[in-house]
């Protein structure tokens, strides 16, 4: 998992029904999810989020992955 404090981290699962991208909110919680043909995908769109982490704004990265602020 990738965590930048006070931010939003990126976590892979390989779930019974195939691979996930989690991306959690500050407080833990699911703020996104995508489902991934396999590990490949999934590795290679977690690597992009990691990179979005640390490139945008929190606000540009709540607009370009359509996470709604509470």
């Amino acid at each position: 998992m990738t965590v930048v404090p006070g931010t939003y981290a990126v976590e892979l699962r390989d779930t019974p029904l195939g691979w996930r991208v989690i991306i959690t909110d500050p407080h833990g919680g699911v703020a996104a999810e995508r489902a991934c043909r396999d590990g490949a995908e999934a590795r290679t769109y977690a690597s992009t989020v990691r990179q979005h982490l640390y490139w945008l704004t929190p606000e540009k990265f709540r607009e370009y992955y359509r996470i709604d602020e509470d």
